[in-house]
């Protein structure tokens, strides 16, 4: 079970990055040029925000050290590519989360490991990110950047074939992360059931604290309520397919993506909850702008 988990894992990431690097052109990032201050905040504001509440909440659930560690490992990954169908459902600003998906994705080559090395740091013991920064980073950039600048490429040279297989490579990577899901609860169903009932509330805490934080943080610098769902909604998803891949691929800790799991679980039915009351109250808001 371990040797399939460790093959379909690194897969399903790849072809689940590539997907939003197809997403992504040259185009695109001028949106940074046109609103620096407010793809800057969504870009740098959860690197900042989300380690020290994951941080908080550890120390107020008091999980055990397995789903301290899940916990921590998804508040230092990207964003997910979820949040893209997030912001397009709630008729929001898809095309800037589709830039700060891909930013994020790209920048997490850095961020991860420092991360690590700050709640290694904060909580004095190791965590086991042990390997040293560049050979960390160089092994992040074959999880994360390669996909999506390969994604990118493709889109720039072909631009017809990747707009086209485009939706369909995005339910693919979505099919087999849920196979992902489904393998890893397998793997261990006993110990998955014993963490539910810390595991889940504190997930579902982090995900609604999270696009709490995030919708202020937005609120700071747009008052476009569109943008500021997209950049509360960039805060409350994180990339699970990421964690999953540096848990089991990189840490070799099946246990640790047990957390990245059940937050799944928890992250999807909230943010579609979220959708539904965004779409409830703005709108008419949207209607009058198009």
């Amino acid at each position: 079970m371990r040797t399939l988990i460790g093959v379909v894992i690194p897969a399903m990431n790849f072809i689940l990055l590539a997907a939003v690097g197809l997403t992504l052109t040259v185009k695109d990032f001028a949106r940074v040029r046109a609103q620096p201050v407010l793809v800057a905040t969504g870009l740098v504001a959860p690197v900042f925000l989300l380690p020290p509440l994951a941080l908080v909440l550890t120390q107020f659930f008091r999980p055990g050290p397995e789903v301290v560690a899940g916990l921590l490992l998804i508040a230092a990954c990207p964003i997910g590519g979820i949040s893209n169908t997030f912001s397009y459902l709630a008729n929001a600003s898809p095309a800037l989360s589709v830039v700060l998906t891909g930013l994020s994705c790209l920048t997490a080559i850095v961020t991860i490991p420092l991360i690590g090395r700050g709640f290694e740091a904060a909580l004095g013991r190791d965590l086991g990110l042990t390997a040293p920064i560049p050979l960390l980073i160089s092994q992040l950039f074959v999880v994360l950047g390669l996909p999506v600048a390969l994604g990118m490429w493709v889109r720039h040279w072909a631009p017809g074939q990747a707009e086209r297989h485009s939706p369909a490579l995005r339910r693919v990577a979505f099919g087999g992360t849920a196979l992902v899901l489904v393998l890893v609860i397998a793997n261990a169903p006993g110990d998955f059931v014993g963490e539910l009932p810390t595991a889940m509330p504190l997930a579902a805490v982090f995900v609604v604290a999270s696009l709490g934080i995030g919708w202020m943080t937005a609120a700071a610098v747009t008052s476009d309520p569109r943008d500021r769902f997209t950049v509360a909604a960039e805060f409350g998803t994180r990339n699970v397919g990421v964690a999953l891949a540096i848990a089991v691929t990189l840490l070799g800790r099946v246990e640790f993506a047990r957390f990245a799991v059940i937050y799944a679980l928890a992250e999807i039915p909230l943010m579609l909850g979220a959708v539904a009351l965004f779409r409830r109250q703005k709108l008419p808001e949207i209607v009058s702008t198009v």
